[in-house]
């Protein structure tokens, strides 16, 4: 038999249960970890026990929105603990100008769905190549392509 010794734990299980966070009537939070990573912004969803073929990515405009569902344990048993949400996750980022939305690539495994999201080739940092007066071009050691100024 399964032990509790907490009492405010049943008693957060309860808020949540009358508020309806993580019940199949209120969409439940996903916790993220975001970065950037050389020239690329990588979003993790911690998305446990979700099947992937429940999973929804989608990008509008610069809005992206992850969706995933874990169902409800049916059955004809007795539950002695029900702390995990189920029902519908829903997540939204507003992303910035300076994300290649078109390259998104995503991949899920271990629970974790993570999102690579290239940086803009118009955002990236680049040098300036300077002309001086009597038409020589200075540009800084190393640098593969310089935009004339």
């Amino acid at each position: 038999m399964l032990m509790r010794t907490d009492p405010f734990r049943d008693f957060d299980r309860l808020a949540r249960e009358v508020l309806g966070n993580g019940t199949s009537t209120r969409p439940a939070v996903m916790p993220i970890d975001a970065w950037r990573e050389g020239e690329k912004l990588i979003v993790e969803f911690d998305l446990p026990g979700i099947a992937p073929d429940t999973l929804d990515v989608d990008v509008e405009r610069n809005v992206l929105t992850v969706k995933a569902e874990r169902p409800a344990r049916n059955g004809d048993w007795e539950m002695l603990a029900s702390e995990r949400p189920t029902g519908l996750f829903s997540r939204q980022l507003v992303l910035g100008d300076n994300l290649d939305l078109e390259q998104v690539d995503a991949h899920y495994e271990h629970g974790v769905l993570r999102l690579s999201i290239p940086v803009a080739e118009r955002a990236r940092p680049r040098k300036i190549s300077v002309r001086t007066a009597d038409g020589t071009t200075l540009t800084a050691p190393g640098e593969p392509e310089a935009i004339s100024a």
